[in-house]
């Protein structure tokens, strides 16, 4: 009984978590700003081990029904696929001359551009009445894509900046987003018909905010130094950058959906997945590869915690526009 009580406790603290997930990260972050030295923990390793645990939580929740996404609509997600790892990285190219960014800041922004999907662009699709499988199955292609595509990407939007060791970090991403994935569905396969799995699936959700605000709090606790000594004005011009990159994201990322002659529910879906990144990622890419350059981690931490509020206020518009439509 006491532990029946106990999961379904998690279970409401996991739903919170989930439904205010933007909240939470934006509450590590501040707390971590005043008391950096909470997170100065997560660094190195440790970060990446938690990144591997949100991937972790992503494959739980996948089935062998998601994947024949992947092969019943190629053509969708091959369009998606090219929207994504075209769109943010030229973008993002494109920002960093216009606002004429320090390499450090610019090496953020354009890693954020580079990376796949972000995870939880499936809850907002499935917010705004979109089309939950096209966004599972753009997930997953970003995804088992990302070892190639985001170093690749990366030597060319700032190789001029950086060297970048395209070797080293198709292994990191490997390493961290498809085994993890494989893992969790695998897992998924071979005990989903237990009747505590579904249990398990429930208290997902929960722990992947969770990680994404230790990963942010990290961040803010490494970048501290800087963001007291540069003030306030540094931050501003960073999430100026961050906005317009997000914002451009699902405005163009609709765009390609309305030229391959999607339906409402695919456009929503494509503008989303498009504009929210994996910042999550970035953020541990950038400290594993950029540790000269700390600045670096900033946009990509912005980027956590905008891309998830963003991400829930387009959801609200697009409900918005649905009920006006059924008013008129």
């Amino acid at each position: 009984m006491k532990q029946s009580n106990l999961i379904t406790a998690l279970q409401r603290i996991s739903r919170w978590l989930s439904s205010n997930a933007s909240l939470t990260v934006i509450a590590a972050a501040i707390f971590s700003f005043f008391f950096p030295q909470v997170f100065a923990w997560v660094r190195g390793n440790t970060q990446t081990v938690i990144l591997g645990i949100i991937m972790l939580t992503m494959g739980l929740t996948l089935t062998t029904n998601d994947f024949r996404v992947l092969a019943r609509r190629p053509l969708d997600i091959l369009i998606g696929a090219c929207a994504q790892f075209f769109i943010m990285p030229c973008v993002a190219y494109l920002l960093v001359h216009i606002f004429r960014l320090e390499p450090a800041l610019a090496l953020g922004i354009l890693l954020v551009g580079c990376c796949p999907g972000g995870v939880s662009s499936n809850i907002m699709s499935y917010l705004c009445h979109g089309d939950v499988a096209y966004s599972v199955g753009m997930t997953c292609a970003s995804t088992l894509l990302a070892p190639v595509m985001t170093p690749l990407l990366m030597q060319i939007t700032a190789g001029e900046i950086i060297q970048i060791d395209a070797i080293g970090m198709f292994l990191n991403i490997l390493i961290v987003t498809v085994i993890p994935v494989g893992i969790g569905c695998y897992l998924n396969y071979a005990y989903s018909s237990r009747p505590s799995f579904p249990r398990v699936q429930s208290l997902m959700p929960g722990l992947s905010v969770t990680c994404l605000a230790f990963i942010v709090g990290g961040v803010i606790s490494t970048i501290h130094d800087d963001l007291v000594a540069r003030g306030l004005m540094l931050f501003l011009w960073t999430f100026v950058v961050v906005f317009c990159h997000n914002t451009l994201g699902y405005l163009l990322g609709w765009t390609a959906g309305r030229l391959a002659h999607f339906n409402t529910a695919k456009k929503r879906t494509l503008s989303i997945e498009v504009g929210m990144q994996n910042a999550g990622l970035a953020t541990v890419l950038a400290g594993t590869f950029f540790s000269a350059q700390p600045l670096a981690i900033l946009p990509c931490a912005i980027s956590c915690a905008w891309h998830s509020i963003s991400g829930t206020i387009l959801a609200g518009i697009y409900l918005r526009f649905d009920k006006k439509k059924q008013a008129e």
